[in-house]
């Protein structure tokens, strides 16, 4: 399968507060917070949804497109991706604007502030999924990911205009969205990816409730972190998908982005969703003990034992055909 994935592609300068925020604020006074955090730490790696997200399917043995908006700075960024099997012929260069930031501080308890500044993400809209369709030979499914909120509804119309799939996942551009435009990037999408809280969100954008949710897509994905996942279609039972435990939580940046990589690559390679969500919480915990999204490595054998040791057996024999790289 052919999976082109639209959306974010940034710098990520991420920081460790070693403390609590909650510590911090005072319930009364919410509505005039001035707060500064002492970081101990600054990393700064490679990141951006739609860019973690292809980075996470290439590693995993499928040859993903990546579609977005950079600055010239991109330069050294992209011939690192393209070395790491994701394409980038499709990604547009501003003559303008810098690459997107993402700056974003963690604390003890892995709760994170954060700031975006889009830069040339702006210029997103100015691609064509037609032209991306020619370049690339086939589209099989297209990730419409958090972009500019135009960029965004333009990939999601063009795939209805085109006959193409998509996979719908508005991820923090929710709270740039109104009512009509959220409901117009989940009608008729293959895939819905939400967190919890996006989820809630996404019922009050829309007005919809959980069955006409349920009803407007083929499948909907809730990520809820340590509690793992759930997918839910119209008229079946939600299917639960525990997390894959660990001791070692470093970093939880990018974790979402690995969840839905690995279920990409799982329904790629027609898995039942169920072992697909197996696959996704699995790369997302790899995610979890490192700091920044892309900087993880893993061997097959490892992956397999952790989801062996989660799922059982079974399920780790289901899984073993997606992490033999064709």
């Amino acid at each position: 399968m052919r999976i082109a994935v639209t959306g974010s592609i940034a710098t990520d300068h991420l920081m460790a507060f070693p403390g609590r925020f909650a510590d911090q604020l005072i319930a009364d006074r919410l509505e005039r917070v001035s707060l500064s955090f002492l970081a101990d730490s600054l990393e700064i790696r490679r990141g951006g949804v739609a860019a973690n997200i292809a980075l996470g399917l290439a590693r995993l043995g499928l040859a993903p497109v990546l579609v977005g908006s950079v600055g010239k700075d991109f330069g050294e960024y992209g011939a690192w991706l393209r070395e790491n099997g994701v394409g980038t012929d499709c990604v547009h260069v501003s003559e303008r604007l810098h690459t997107a930031r993402f700056v974003c501080t963690t604390d003890l308890d892995h709760n994170q502030i954060a700031t975006f500044y889009a830069g040339a993400m702006s210029e997103a809209k100015e691609v064509s999924l037609a032209s991306v369709r020619e370049r690339a030979g086939s589209l099989e499914l297209v990730v419409v990911g958090p972009n500019d909120p135009e960029a965004m509804l333009g990939f999601t119309d063009e795939c209805r205009r085109l006959g193409i799939p998509f996979a719908a996942d508005p991820s923090q551009q929710l709270a740039r969205l109104d009512g009509p435009e959220t409901r117009r990037l989940v009608e008729g999408a293959r895939l819905l990816f939400t967190n919890e809280y996006e989820a809630a969100l996404l019922r009050e954008r829309t007005g919809w409730s959980e069955e006409e949710v349920l009803r407007q897509c083929e499948v909907w994905i809730v990520t809820g972190g340590a509690a793992g996942a759930d997918i839910g279609r119209a008229g079946e039972p939600w299917l639960h998908v525990d997390a894959v435990a660990t001791e070692s939580a470093v970093d939880p940046t990018g974790v979402g982005d690995a969840f839905r990589a690995g279920f990409l690559a799982g329904i790629a390679r027609d898995l039942p969703y169920e072992w697909a969500g197996y696959l996704g919480c699995a790369l997302a915990t790899t995610v979890l003990g490192v700091v920044g999204p892309q900087e993880y490595k893993f061997a097959a054998a490892d992956l397999l034992l952790s989801i062996e040791r989660a799922y059982g057996r079974d399920a780790a024999r289901g899984v073993e055909p997606c992490l033999t790289v064709p």
